[in-house]
């Protein structure tokens, strides 16, 4: 693609984004269901989906905020996995685990689908799942940037349930932070390797993340195997993502 051209894009699409983010009081905005997630009442079978929404006010400019919701077989309702810094200054603890709406606007952003199993799959992954987010090695800080935050929470869940074998979207500021003074580690979706220093710098390699390039908590990235471009603000210019068998 002509440098130009990409430039041009990406100067308009930020313009969107900006658009979209400014301008609207979140304490009023919606946060009811987006009808993504199946209902309960209609599907039986175990779920577990990833979410991405733009973060509040002018963090969305930049990011999105991620979350991870699973329903048991035979389940009335769904619990939800989120980091948040409010939490962490109201409680001292940033995670919050709770039954809710799985697929809520996040104040007034639409969330997308990052990744969705149904059935024995999800079924597997939810104790997993569980351990995962007990195990989190930060639930007692939060830092918008470069992390630990809330994307640095639902990858490290990712990276330890290998029925999620997906990663997080370019802007999701946060997801390189390995964390525990560790600078390699398998990447996101269990494809590929991941270099970080402390997530202000690094490469990932593997099958279904392509080439990313990590500066100052920026991602940079082709994706070969489904043709992308993974850019900062923007997300993904492409093919859509989805997870590798």
């Amino acid at each position: 693609m002509n440098p130009y051209l990409t430039v041009t894009l990406i100067a308009i699409l930020s313009l969107v984004i900006l658009a979209n983010v400014t301008g609207t009081d979140w304490r009023n905005a919606p946060r009811d269901s987006a009808q993504i997630a199946p209902l309960p009442e209609v599907e039986p079978q175990a779920v577990v989906q990833i979410y991405a929404a733009r973060a509040i006010n002018w963090r969305g400019w930049f990011a999105v905020h991620t979350w991870v919701a699973t329903k048991e077989k035979n389940a009335k309702t769904y619990t939800v996995y989120h980091v948040m810094g409010w939490q962490l200054r109201r409680t001292g603890e940033s995670r919050m685990i709770k039954t809710d709406i799985p697929d809520r606007f996040w104040f007034g952003a639409k969330p997308t689908l990052v990744d969705s199993l149904i059935g024995e799959k999800a079924e597997s992954a939810i104790p997993k799942i569980k351990a995962a987010a007990d195990s989190y090695g930060y639930p007692n800080a939060y830092r918008v940037w470069p992390g630990p935050n809330s994307n640095s929470f639902t990858a490290h869940i990712i990276r330890e349930v290998p029925e999620l074998g997906v990663e997080l979207p370019a802007h999701a500021i946060g997801k390189d932070w390995i964390g525990k003074g560790d600078f390699f580690a398998r990447s996101e979706s269990g494809t590929g390797y991941q270099f970080s220093l402390f997530g202000l710098l690094g490469m990932t390699v593997g099958k279904a993340e392509g080439i990313e390039i990590n500066l100052l908590g920026l991602t940079f990235g082709v994706d070969f195997l489904r043709p992308a471009l993974k850019l900062p603000l923007i997300g993904r210019l492409g093919m859509a993502d989805a997870p590798v068998s």
